[in-house]
């Protein structure tokens, strides 16, 4: 089963589950301190708290390495984690998880000053004058991919978008219709 068949498959199981699934058992625990993580997939998601990546796709200990920030914005931290996931831990699927009802890509269309303008200043630049929440966060997760692609030229890496649907729970990888 490829990376992305598990983290479908996953998802379809988070879609009915009333409890996390994924295996966080001492035994894991111990096995993982002992032989390290062996991560599938990347993760970079949006700090949300509704946002778990490991849950949404029924993930346990060591299978994913998730990089969190608010809208998920790729700057040079989240590409260095990528680059290590990548070069250092075998990952060969690096997917951005954006989501419904993002508060970040809604700030984006007003103007933040603080720390935060450093996050919606790069959403702003993704969506240019697009105002439907769900098309504004598509066009920032394919910035975000984009962002991934031009930086980490690996053979056999594949950057990919979806959205999380904070209602449904269910993740569209196709991001093409929207």
């Amino acid at each position: 089963m490829t990376a992305l068949e598990r983290l479908k498959a996953g998802n379809k199981d988070y879609l009915n589950a009333k409890k996390g699934s994924g295996d966080i058992s001492p035994e894991i625990r111990l096995r993982t301190s002992k032989y390290g993580q062996k991560p599938y997939a990347v993760i970079v998601s949006c700090s949300d708290s509704r946002v778990i990546p490991e849950y949404i796709f029924s993930a346990g200990l060591g299978e994913l390495f998730v990089i969190r920030v608010a809208g998920n914005v790729i700057d040079n931290h989240q590409l260095g984690s990528i680059e290590y996931a990548v070069e250092h831990l075998g990952c060969n699927l690096v997917v951005v998880l954006g989501h419904t009802q993002c508060g970040a890509v809604g700030a984006a269309t007003e103007k933040n000053g603080g720390f935060v303008g450093f996050i919606t200043d790069e959403i702003r630049q993704a969506i240019g004058e697009e105002r439907d929440a769900v098309k504004a966060s598509v066009l920032n997760i394919k910035q975000s991919v984009l962002k991934i692609e031009r930086a980490l030229n690996v053979d056999g890496l594949q950057v990919l978008g979806a959205l999380y649907n904070t209602e449904s729970g269910a993740v569209d990888f196709d991001l093409k219709g929207v």
